[in-house]
């Protein structure tokens, strides 16, 4: 067992209710639940990623490191259907991703909490949580119980469900963000730049309610430039110019002043 994943444990105060599963996943634990090969994409006649290659196995949490314009983001955007590889491939749980549209992938459980949070600011917390649940509008019986899953990892959305979001601090968006995505039952959940203009104590939070999100099986990227979040990380890809620079693992993720050397070249 990495390193990283027995501190997250013994940081871990109190153990949220397991999120409400998924579809049946059927990769296991012998093998990754995302795969990525030799991805290259762009914008337009612009390249950003170089052929990039990694996994990200079942029950991970994954950070993406890297400076501004390193390619994090759009590799992002890749997996969740957002942009079109020009090259390589996508597979996430047995099956090739690489041309999916982003409603397909969210069908199938990889959903992106987007930089910024993007809450519907004239809508309430419970009717933003609902506009998350629309992926899984076929099926009933659920959402309430979803729902008070959510606020129990989020109980200061409880408080405040029938307040507009736009009316919200900065860190409770984040946290709405957050178990908007998580109202889509996701197998992988994306979180870009979850740290993004929040206080050092808010940014401390939003990462242990992650740390318990994942501890109860969703697998987690974060995309970040926050070198903190290794704290809860698995595993850490550093980015640089299109392509990965490094690897880091178990007892390396304790070594942040060398993961800080990769990032600043």
């Amino acid at each position: 067992m990495p390193e990283a994943k027995t501190r997250r444990r013994a940081s871990t105060t109190k153990k949220a209710p397991a999120t409400a599963a998924a579809p049946t996943r059927r990769a296991s634990k012998t093998e990754p639940l995302l795969q990525v090969r030799d991805l290259k994409a762009g914008y337009g006649a612009l390249p950003v990623l170089h052929g990039i290659s990694f996994d990200v196995n079942v029950g991970e949490t994954a950070v993406f490191l890297g400076l501004n314009g390193a390619g994090k983001s759009t590799t992002v955007l890749n997996l969740c259907g957002a942009v079109k590889p020009t090259g390589g491939t996508i597979t996430f749980d047995g099956k090739d991703v690489t041309n999916w549209t982003t409603s397909k992938c969210v069908q199938e459980g990889i959903i992106l909490v987007p930089e910024g949070r993007r809450v519907f600011p004239d809508l309430s917390v419970e009717k933003n949580l609902l506009v998350g649940s629309w992926s899984q509008r076929g099926e009933r019986g659920w959402f309430d119980e979803q729902r008070e899953k959510v606020y129990d990892y989020l109980p200061r959305l409880r408080e405040r469900k029938n307040q507009l979001a736009g009316t919200l601090s900065g860190g409770e968006q984040q946290m709405l963000a957050i178990g908007r995505g998580l109202m889509a039952r996701p197998k992988l959940l994306i979180i870009d730049e979850a740290s993004l203009g929040l206080a050092p104590v808010i940014v401390k939070e939003v990462f242990r309610i992650v740390g318990q999100i994942n501890e109860d099986g969703v697998t987690v990227i974060l995309v970040e430039a926050n070198i903190s979040a290794l704290e809860i990380a698995d595993m850490g890809l550093v980015f640089e110019k299109g392509v990965i620079r490094a690897e880091v693992r178990g007892k390396e993720l304790e070594n942040p002043a060398q993961v800080r050397q990769l990032l600043m070249g």
